[in-house]
């Protein structure tokens, strides 16, 4: 892609946009950025950039003058792209610029939950190899950051509103997790969500490989839209897709069932099944990408969870205490519940609502709930579709849900934050939600923290 004395519009300054620019400044572009903040509130590295920047709303910007036009995952679909795309203009996302201008290949990594997870994996048991491995995408930094290094891998956590624009992206491994109900304010559809999911098999060839759930046809539908070589993994002795295992979770860890070779996670830090079949999914990728079998086994043992994704927080009087604050949405909520290794539950759920049903996590909770202690925004609308199903109790802060819960969990329970919701209506994120979580876990008296 030739960018010198081509003029760019970068819409949307924050990592991404900022990474964008300064790819294209290096490429020799005459760059320009828009933001609807204002100077003020904008990043002082984009002030530092010195490109002609127009702020405070995208009415103004040069979208009429420009070659090229490159969008941050953020920003929502405007009027002005579709004329630029009318009049010939190309616009694409800052993950489809970044893989323009790589060179070593790319391992992506999708799906509505556990994708963090995943990506974090698959990069430690690749560095375990000896590879040079780049980790970023939608975790971390941006592509575009990687232009330019001399990396043996690209491990790229993607996600749907950065694959609305790459068309030619073209990853030699896709991995897709799962899809499931979120980010309905942005698409008018499940269908077109999971489609915008699917983006990342398109492009495949027969030497590349489409790794996806067994028995999951969502997945699968996504993945025969490439050409890639489709490789599965689940957990062993699933009704109806024993056949269609390649990598399965048993009660030693992740089975390779074409060759037997087993990965231990019992010694891991992975915590919960769903943990299990993330881990599933990193293997078969790290292998199909060569990965040696002692090598992965080495990368299980010493990787460390992500924060605020099903990490032990603590256990009190014998009940185990999880931070799972990244479980934003109703499927990651479902997911941790049924993941956990403890037969029952006290969850801590609510926050601003996503617009998701609530009906699954009920059923989740049925079968393995004791209690609910509901926060936030959501909690009446929560309430309402959980009422019957387990003792719901409100709390106003983050350090009285974690006392309700501490005194309505018995010996064996878990006590787990996935609260199926955005943190920003009483946090400025889940970071910051995660960590109130643990700080009342730490602040529990009762017994002495493991």
């Amino acid at each position: 892609m030739e960018l010198q004395g081509r003029r760019v519009l970068i819409v949307g300054l924050g990592q991404s946009g900022l990474a964008a620019a300064r790819l294209c400044l290096n490429q020799g572009a005459k760059v320009i950025g828009n933001d609807s903040r204002s100077a003020s509130q904008l990043d002082p590295a984009a002030q530092a950039l010195g490109i002609e920047l127009v702020l405070g709303g995208h009415d103004n910007a040069p979208f009429e003058q420009v070659d090229l036009v490159v969008v941050s995952p953020g920003i929502p679909p405007l009027p002005q792209l579709d004329r630029c795309v009318q009049r010939g203009v190309e616009v694409i996302g800052e993950l489809e610029l970044g893989w323009r201008f790589c060179k070593a290949p790319v391992l992506a990594v999708g799906g509505t939950n556990g994708k963090s997870t995943t990506t974090a994996l698959l990069a430690q048991l690749l560095l375990s190899q000896g590879l040079k491995v780049f980790a970023g995408g939608n975790l971390g930094s941006p592509l575009c950051e990687a232009v330019g290094h001399d990396y043996d891998a690209l491990v790229v956590e993607v996600s749907s509103f950065q694959l609305e624009r790459a068309p030619s992206f073209q990853p030699k491994i896709s991995v897709l997790l799962n899809v499931t109900d979120d980010h309905l304010d942005r698409y008018d559809s499940f269908q077109h969500y999971a489609d915008a999911k699917g983006n990342a098999f398109v492009r495949q060839e027969r030497g590349d490989f489409a790794i996806v759930p067994a028995g999951d046809p969502i997945c699968l539908q996504q993945a025969l839209r490439g050409h890639g070589r489709l490789i599965r993994f689940g957990q062993a002795g699933a009704a109806g897709v024993d056949s269609e295992i390649d990598y399965a979770v048993g009660s030693v860890g992740v089975i390779e069932t074409l060759t037997g070779e087993q990965f231990d996670l019992t010694r891991s830090a992975l915590h919960g099944t769903h943990n299990w079949l993330n881990a599933a999914a990193a293997v078969a990728a790290a292998r199909r990408f060569g990965a040696a079998p002692e090598s992965i086994r080495e990368g299980l043992q010493v990787f460390k969870p992500l924060h605020h994704r099903m990490a032990l927080a603590g256990e009190i009087a014998g009940v185990r205490y999880y931070d799972d604050s990244k479980g934003t949405n109703v499927g990651a909520a479902v997911t941790a519940v049924g993941g956990v290794p403890e037969s029952r539950v006290v969850l801590i759920a609510g926050g601003r609502d996503k617009l998701g049903s609530y009906a699954p996590l009920r059923a989740a909770l049925e079968k393995k709930g004791r209690a609910c202690v509901l926060i936030g925004e959501a909690a009446d609308k929560i309430a309402a579709a959980l009422q019957g199903a387990v003792v719901l109790e409100r709390a106003a802060s983050m350090d009285e849900a974690v006392r309700i819960a501490a005194k309505l969990a018995q010996k064996g329970d878990a006590v787990l934050l996935s609260p199926a919701c955005s943190s920003f209506d009483m946090f400025s994120g889940y970071a910051a939600r995660g960590d109130a979580f643990v700080q009342a876990v730490k602040g529990l008296t009762q017994g002495e923290s493991s």
